[in-house]
C-alpha cells in the first residue's frame, strides 16, 4: 500500500496549531517543546478510574470553559479537543480563517476509533437502560467514528470534503497524504489536516490489556490531544492574493504495511520511495522525528531510518517522553515538533526533515518536509 507524491506543485504547510498535554494552542506546545517540560501528572482516581495513576492530559480542559455552554451538553472529549484545535488554528491569524473556511475548505482528521469511551458508554446503556432499551439519542453521534470531524466542520463553517481516517499512531500521516490528494485533484483549495486522541477510562483499560510487555517493552504513559496543519497549494493556486506564510513544503508521503512484525523492511521501502520521488539525498536530511515505538518495533524503526540516512548524522527530535503515548495524534504532534525546532534553528532553512511512524497493528509511514526555517 503506497501513494506516490512526485508533484510539480507540491503542497505547503502554512499554519498549525495544537491542543496538547503542554496546554491549549500553538504557543503552549512550542513552549513545552523548547523547555523539554514533562507533562505527566497524577490522575484524579474518583473522576477517571483509570488503569494507572498518572497520564499526560491536556491541563484544565473543560468543554464549557473552553467552548462555552452552548452546544456542548452532549459533546464528548475527543470532539471537544478537535473543535478547540480548529478554533485555535483559525484564530491564530486573520488569513487562516479567510483561506480555511467556506465551500473549498476541507477537513481531514485522523483517529484510532473515534471516542472509545462514547462507544462503550452507549453500548452499556443499551443493555442497562429500562426497556425498550432507552438510550440518550443525543449521545449517539459521539459513538460514530467521524463525529469529531463532522462537529468541527459544523462549528467552523468548513463546507468542503470532510474525512475521517482511522490509522492508529500513523493516522496523522494518512491524513496528510489524503490532504495532498484532495489538493492535487482540485477537490479542495485548502485542507485542515491532523489527528486527535482522547484520554478516557475506557482507553486506559484497553491499552492496559492490549499491551504485550514481552514484545513491546515498557508501556508509555497515555497522552491525548489534537494536532492540526493548514495545507495549501503553493503560489498561484492559493485562494487569496496575500503572501503565503510557508513553513514547510510537503515533498513526499509514503505509507506501507508491516507483515508479521517486519517493520524494518516495510518502513525502509517507504523511505526509499519517498527519497527517490522527492529527489532528496540522505545528506540533505537535517532532522528525524520517529514515533519512538516501544520494544522491537522501535528498534526496527530506528534501524530503517539509519539505513536510509546512510552516513549522514541528522538531528534526532524526541517528544514522547514529554507528552506520553498520544495515540492517533502522535504523528501530527511529531510534525508540529519539527516545525517548532525549525523556527528556532537558522540552519534548518532549506533543509529536509523526516517524520516516521509505526503502529502496533502494522501501519508504517514517512513524510519528507523541506523546511522554510525561521520566520
Amino acid at each position: 500500500m503506497s501513494g506516490g507524491t512526485a508533484l510539480a506543485n507540491r503542497p505547503v504547510i502554512t499554519a498549525w496549531s495544537a491542543v496538547s498535554p503542554f496546554g491549549i494552542g500553538r504557543a503552549a506546545f512550542a513552549e513545552g517543546i523548547r523547555e523539554r517540560r514533562p507533562a505527566a501528572a497524577p490522575l484524579d482516581d474518583e473522576r477517571w478510574q483509570a488503569a494507572g495513576d498518572r497520564a499526560c492530559l491536556v491541563p484544565d480542559f473543560d468543554l464549557r470553559t473552553v467552548l462555552g455552554k452552548k452546544g456542548v451538553r452532549s459533546m464528548d472529549r475527543v470532539t471537544g479537543l478537535a473543535v478547540t484545535t480548529v478554533a485555535r488554528l483559525l484564530d491564530d491569524a486573520p488569513r487562516n480563517r479567510w483561506v480555511a473556511t467556506g465551500e473549498d475548505a476541507a477537513l481531514v482528521l485522523g483517529t484510532t476509533t473515534g471516542s472509545v469511551q462514547s462507544q462503550m458508554d452507549f453500548t452499556r446503556d443499551s443493555f442497562t437502560g429500562e426497556k425498550p432499551y432507552l438510550v440518550d439519542p443525543a449521545r449517539f453521534p459521539n459513538a460514530v467514528m467521524n463525529c469529531a470531524a463532522g462537529q468541527s466542520a459544523i462549528w467552523h463553517q468548513l463546507k468542503g470534503p470532510n474525512t475521517t481516517i482511522a490509522g492508529g499512531h500513523a493516522a496523522g500521516l494518512y491524513a496528510l497524504n489524503y490532504a495532498r490528494r484532495l489538493l492535487t485533484f482540485g477537490r479542495a483549495r485548502t485542507v485542515l489536516c491532523g489527528a486527535v486522541e482522547e484520554f478516557s477510562h475506557a482507553r486506559s483499560w484497553l491499552e492496559r490489556h492490549a499491551h504485550r510487555p514481552g514484545t513491546e517493552g515498557t508501556a508509555r504513559l497515555p497522552g491525548e490531544g489534537c494536532g492540526l496543519l493548514l495545507v495549501e497549494q503553493r503560489g498561484p493556486d492559493a485562494r487569496d492574493d496575500t503572501e503565503q506564510p510557508v513553513l514547510a513544503e510537503v515533498l513526499a508521503v509514503e505509507m506501507g504495511i508491516a507483515l508479521d512484525g517486519g517493520v524494518r523492511p516495510a518502513l525502509a521501502a517507504c523511505l526509499r520511495r519517498a527519497l527517490s520521488r522527492a529527489r532528496v539525498r540522505p545528506e540533505e536530511i537535517w532532522a528525524v522525528s520517529t514515533s519512538e515505538a516501544p520494544g522491537p518495533s522501535g528498534e526496527q524503526e530506528r534501524a530503517a531510518v539509519a539505513e536510509a540516512a546512510g552516513g549522514a548524522d541528522p538531528v534526532h527530535l524526541t517528544q514522547a517522553a514529554l507528552i506520553g503515548d498520544t495515540g492517533a495524534a502522535a504523528a501530527a504532534f511529531q510534525i508540529a515538533g519539527v516545525l517548532v525546532h525549525a523556527k528556532a534553528t537558522p540552519e534548518a532553512a532549506g533543509r529536509v526533515a523526516l517524520v516516521t511512524s509505526v503502529d502496533r497493528d502494522g501501519a508504517v509511514g514517512c513524510a519528507l518536509l523541506r523546511l522554510a526555517g525561521p520566520r
